[in-house]
């Protein structure tokens, strides 16, 4: 039986791993070969990294999908942890509203919302501004990671905020000094979740952004695809130096991201 697990992980392994492996060893073959089912490069270059970096607007796309994905980090943490403080600590009414409400954003389809809120970002001059790209991933983002921050803050005793309270701690003295060192893990977990759906975000971006200077890196890579019919080298090198931040953001804040999942799911 423990063989079976064994084969079982590692058949698992490689379906998710092969792929990247795939995509990474293709961005190093010299062109006339990267079509080729060839497990490991015959000629290693760097030909489509040069061609990729010196001669499309990737670092152009890479430097909008930065500011994107961190704008809307910073944006939506500042926004989740208040609101979820009010939902989830605090006795108002219509407590129970808000916390439906918010479910009921989270599950609206944004296909459904295209052509009104390009009407309602031209309406107020931010169409083709990375703004736009901000607000629309705050807004789809912002209802998932309220309901996940649930699990921290009620793992918290209630009880602590009325003892500060008894001692003459206020509300936002009680949320910042007492309650956010606690719920870290959870902060870790909704700055990841926001940082990768907007880096990865595409169909508000294709409607949002009209000129090349702002376009960001999903949009940016599918017109090097097109315009350029199909330049595989490019596309692969692309793909590996698009993973590499997301990668790189893991590695620092990825065990957080997985601990506040797991403790959020269960708490």
């Amino acid at each position: 039986m423990r063989v079976f697990k064994w084969i079982y992980g590692i058949l698992l392994v490689l379906l998710i791993v092969f792929p990247f492996y795939w995509v990474t060893i293709s961005s190093f073959k010299v062109p006339d070969q990267i079509l080729q089912p060839d497990l490991w490069p015959k000629a290693w270059t760097l030909q489509h990294y040069r061609e990729l970096l010196f001669d499309t607007p990737y670092l152009l796309n890479l430097k909008n999908s930065l500011i994107v994905s961190f704008g809307t980090m910073i944006v939506t943490v500042m926004i989740v942890v208040p609101a979820s403080y009010a939902i989830y600590r605090m006795e108002f009414k219509g407590r129970n509203f808000f916390y439906k409400l918010i479910l009921a954003t989270y599950i609206f389809p944004a296909m459904l919302l295209l052509v009104p809120v390009y009407q309602l970002m031209s309406k107020v001059g931010l169409v083709d501004s990375l703004w736009s790209l901000i607000i629309m991933n705050v807004t789809f983002g912002a209802p998932f990671a309220t309901w996940l921050m649930s699990g921290f803050f009620k793992a918290i005793p209630k009880t602590l905020d009325e003892s500060a309270a008894i001692d003459g701690a206020g509300t936002m003295r009680i949320l910042f000094q007492i309650i956010l060192p606690l719920i870290a893990p959870g902060l870790a977990t909704i700055a990841v979740y926001a940082f990768v759906v907007s880096w990865t975000e595409f169909t508000f971006a294709s409607i949002l952004i009209t000129s090349d200077e702002y376009k960001v890196l999903p949009i940016g890579l599918s017109q090097i695809m097109g315009q350029y019919t199909v330049k595989w080298g490019w596309t692969t090198a692309g793909a590996v130096l698009t993973l590499l931040p997301v990668l790189i953001f893991f590695a620092f804040a990825g065990r957080y991201f997985v601990k506040g999942l797991t403790e959020g799911s269960v708490k």
